[in-house]
C-alpha cells in the first residue's frame, strides 16, 4: 500500500503526496532533487539565497533531477521579486510562498504558468489564499520550527479547520516527521503533508553536522516558540535562546530583541554549526528523530510506517 492521494500527486506530477520544507541553510539543491528523485516534491529554500545563489541550486538541481521541484519564496524579503523572476526564466513552475500576502504575487505566477502553494497558520489566512487563485495551500501548526503564526493553533485543530474553510487541497505541515504523521494528516482531510525537520536531519541537507546531531539529540521540550514581539520563531534550546528569554522577561521592546538577533544568527548555527551563539530553528518534532538517513532511505520509511498505521486502525477501532 502506497501513500495515495491525487489531489497533490497530479497537482504536482510526483508520486508521492509529501513535500519537503523550504527551509533556510538546510533545502540546498542536493536535499530538494533527492526528495523529488524518490518520488515526492523537493523544495529549495530562497530565504537564505541572494538571487544569483538561487538560481546556482536551481541550475544544480535540475541536473541532478528531471522529475518536478519547486522553491519556496518567502515574501518579506524585498529580493523576493528578483528571486521569483530568476525562479521563473530557470523553468521552475512549483513556487510555495510565505510569510507575507497571497495577492501580492499569485496573479503574477499563474499569468506565467506557475502553480502556487502558499503557506497559512489560520482558516482566515487560507481563505484569502483560495480567493486570490493559490492551487492549494499549506496548514501549518505552531509545532513546526522557524518563522510560525502568531496564531498558536496546533496542526490537530488547525487542519481540520483549514479543511472545512476551502475547497483547494491542503497540505498539512507542523509536527510531522514519521508515517504515524502522515497518516493522521490525511485522516484530518489533509490532501498531502510538508515535512521539514526531519527532511533536515538526512544526509542530503545542507545543515552543518553539528546542527544534524543536535536534532537527533533534541528531547520532548528542546523547543520553544520566542520573539513573538519580532517575528515568532521555533528554536532548539541554547545560549542565544536564554539571551533571547532573558530581555523577553525585562518585555524588551522590539528594537533591542532585533540588536540582539542581528544578522546571520541562523546562517551561524544552522549551515555553520554554532550550536552556542547560533538560531537553531527546528520544530518540536525533532523529539521524535534519532538518526541521519539518506533521503532515499527516509522516504521508504515513511511509507512503511505509514502501512503499518493504517493496518493498525482496524484493530485499534475494532478490538480485534
Amino acid at each position: 500500500m502506497s501513500i495515495q492521494s491525487p489531489a497533490i500527486t497530479k497537482l504536482f506530477g510526483i508520486s508521492k503526496p509529501i513535500v519537503q520544507g523550504g527551509m533556510v541553510w538546510v533545502s540546498g539543491a542536493k536535499l530538494a532533487a533527492a526528495v523529488s528523485e524518490a518520488g515526492g516534491l523537493g523544495l529549495i529554500g530562497a530565504g537564505s539565497m541572494q538571487p544569483d545563489l538561487l538560481k546556482l541550486h536551481i541550475d544544480k538541481a535540475l541536473a541532478l533531477t528531471s522529475k518536478p521541484l519547486g522553491v519556496n519564496i518567502p515574501l518579506l524579503y524585498s529580493k523576493a521579486q528578483e528571486q521569483i523572476d530568476i525562479a521563473l526564466a530557470a523553468g521552475v513552475r512549483i513556487f510555495f510562498t510565505s510569510a507575507g500576502s497571497p495577492k501580492t504575487w499569485t496573479g503574477y505566477l499563474k499569468d506565467r504558468g506557475a502553480t502556487v502553494v502558499h503557506v497559512t497558520s489560520s482558516p482566515d489566512l487560507a481563505r484569502k489564499c483560495e480567493a486570490a487563485g493559490c492551487d492549494a495551500v499549506v496548514a501549518e501548526g505552531f509545532e513546526a520550527g522557524g518563522h510560525n503564526g502568531r496564531d498558536e493553533i496546533t496542526t490537530l485543530v488547525l487542519i481540520p479547520q483549514v479543511v472545512d474553510a476551502v475547497k483547494i487541497p491542503v497540505i498539512a505541515a507542523g509536527g510531522i516527521g514519521d508515517g504515524r504523521g502522515i497518516a493522521a494528516a490525511l485522516a484530518l482531510g489533509a490532501a498531502g503533508v510538508q515535512i521539514g525537520s526531519r527532511f533536515a536531519a538526512t544526509v542530503e541537507s545542507s545543515a552543518h553536522s553539528k546542527f544534524k546531531q543536535a536534532i537527533v539529540d533534541a528531547g520532548p521540550g528542546s523547543t520553544i516558540l520566542a520573539m513573538k514581539e519580532l517575528v515568532p520563531v521555533r528554536l532548539l534550546k541554547n545560549k542565544f535562546f536564554d539571551q533571547v528569554s532573558a530581555l523577553e522577561q525585562k518585555c524588551a521592546d522590539k528594537e533591542a530583541l532585533t540588536m540582539l538577533l542581528g544578522k546571520g544568527r541562523a546562517k551561524r548555527g544552522i549551515l555553520e554549526g554554532d550550536l552556542d551563539d547560533g538560531e537553531l530553528e527546528i520544530g518540536q518534532v525533532s523529539g521524535l528523530i534519532k538518526d541521519i538517513p539518506t533521503v532515499a532511505a527516509l522516504v521508504q520509511r515513511l511509507e512503511a510506517e505509514y502501512r503499518a498505521a493504517v493496518a493498525h486502525l482496524p484493530h485499534t477501532i475494532t478490538g480485534v
